[in-house]
């Protein structure tokens, strides 16, 4: 295997985790004015925000690991393409979440490099099931982000703008990942990565 292929992933599981990260489009809801919450509000906000931001590090993980194994190219642009797209949000996340006086998971690490295991898995197993696996990840994805808009406070247009276009963007990803050929997982898969969602917002919430 190329050295630069074992050399970029290690690099850019150092940015994810200990550098700030910017984001090439503007940043939802940057133009509205920031709205009176209560300290309760707030801190519910930010423990959501959180939730998010760990996400967005466990997607550059995964996303990391599929490429390490894909093999076509046109499976290698999709995923970078998308890995590009979840940097912005890892940048939207972050800096909502500073906004709101919250801080970052400790547990990020860990859920880098599980992440990064459980993408180049999926990446190993072919282009179909990597794809696959990509859909569901984004699906399921899609759906905590309709729960947290749910109950994100009414008076949060910021982080309801964000989380908004995570949402749709995710929608998106799932969609092309299916496009270009991505598997039906199986049903105890599908449900494995059920679990493993709900052990990470559940544990970055408060940790």
């Amino acid at each position: 295997m190329n050295l630069d292929r074992l050399i970029i992933p290690l690099d850019r599981a150092l940015r994810t985790l200990f550098a700030p990260t910017s984001s090439a489009r503007p940043i939802p809801g940057a133009h509205l004015e920031e709205d009176v919450l209560t300290d309760s509000q707030r801190e519910l906000s930010a423990s959501l925000l959180r939730i998010n931001h760990t996400g967005e590090v466990c997607a550059q993980a995964l996303y990391d690991g599929q490429l390490l194994a894909a093999r076509d190219e046109p499976v290698r642009k999709l995923l970078s393409d998308a890995a590009r797209e979840e940097t912005e949000h890892l940048a939207w996340t972050e800096r909502r979440l500073s906004e709101l006086g919250g801080r970052k998971s400790l547990l990020d690490p860990l859920f880098y490099t599980g992440s990064f295991a459980l993408g180049a898995a999926a990446g190993l197993l072919g282009d179909r099931w990597s794809l696959g696996f990509l859909a569901e990840t984004e699906r399921q994805v899609e759906q905590h982000l309709e729960v947290h808009l749910e109950r994100l406070p009414e008076g949060d247009r910021k982080s309801r703008a964000i989380l908004s276009q995570m949402q749709t963007d995710e929608a998106g990803h799932s969609a092309n990942a299916r496009r270009h050929g991505g598997g039906e997982l199986p049903a105890p898969v599908r449900g494995a990565m059920r679990v493993a969602s709900r052990i990470m917002t559940g544990t970055s919430r408060w940790i």
